[in-house]
């Protein structure tokens, strides 16, 4: 593996994709720094000259994709790390959300990650070395109120990212996906915007979410600078978890869902068992 690594960032013009570019560039390493808009991505090639190289990607368009993984090992020679950040999500019940827009955060969030990754694979396996950094969210292991789209293409990326990671360990491929609670970016921000009135039916799921995520954006737990330096020593080293959560909030927020689902588990149990055949035989499972 080269000492100085070729990073392919998705969503660099803004955010935690931002964050870590500048993280990555100040340590010396070379950053393919993508997003839809060119212009957006001029300060960090005025900045850093030519080891950060801008390409015009829409992640959710596979051929996109593969041809962003092929610039960057045309431009540099090799990918050692891939960062799936690009994404976004709208707070709004699941009825009154546009049936586009709903889509939209699951081609972004979801198809995005998997064209990126499927455009990686070949090239990291040829090298046996890579890391494949998956931005997810604590709210791809727990639910709330109002983020259907979101949370939903954030269950499959933590879940795409964990098979990814037992599929390619091995071939020196290390997959990790990451977690965070809230960001003080702009994602709140965003996600708060455009929110339709709040049909009366909803406002008892709704209101109290609502309500909180008015005081915490711009007050939000995690530091992006921080969530960076994380993503920079997870890229240098061999061992990755294949979960990583980020922030007091997310572990607060994840250990009480667990807590509850245990509880529920536990009161079904009977019912879960009671499904068994006669024959039960569960020694299959020590090969799984």
């Amino acid at each position: 593996m080269t000492s100085v690594k070729t990073w392919l960032i998705t969503g660099s013009a803004r955010g935690l994709g931002l964050h870590i570019a500048r993280t990555a560039l100040e340590a010396g390493e070379r950053v393919v720094a993508t997003a839809r808009d060119l212009e957006r991505l001029e300060p960090l090639t005025a900045e850093f000259g030519d080891r950060v190289a801008p390409f015009a990607l829409d992640v959710s368009d596979a051929a996109q994709a593969e041809k962003a993984v092929r610039f960057a090992v045309d431009r540099f020679g090799r990918l050692d790390v891939l960062v799936n950040n690009a994404g976004f999500g709208h707070f709004t019940p699941f009825e009154q959300s546009d049936p586009d827009h709903f889509r939209a955060q699951i081609e972004t969030n979801f198809f995005g990650v998997v064209h990126m990754v499927r455009a990686a694979l070949p090239h990291m396996r040829a090298q046996r070395s890579g890391h494949i950094i998956n931005v997810s969210s604590v709210g791809g292991r727990i639910v709330g109120p109002g983020m259907a789209a979101y949370q939903s293409s954030k269950w499959a990326v933590s879940a795409f990212s964990e098979i990814i990671a037992k599929e390619t360990s091995h071939l020196g491929i290390r997959t990790v996906s990451l977690e965070p609670g809230g960001m003080r970016t702009d994602w709140g921000r965003i996600a708060r915007s455009d929110v339709p009135d709040l049909m009366p039916d909803y406002e008892p799921a709704m209101g109290a979410m609502a309500e909180a995520l008015d005081k915490v954006v711009g007050n939000e737990v995690g530091d992006p600078d921080k969530v960076a330096a994380v993503v920079l020593d997870l890229a240098n080293s061999d061992h990755v978890p294949e979960h990583l959560l980020l922030g007091s909030d997310a572990w607060a927020m994840l250990h009480k869902a667990e807590e509850t689902r245990s509880r529920e588990a536990a009161e079904w149990e009977a019912v879960t068992r009671s499904t068994d055949s006669e024959s039960t035989d569960l020694s299959f499972l020590q090969h799984i």
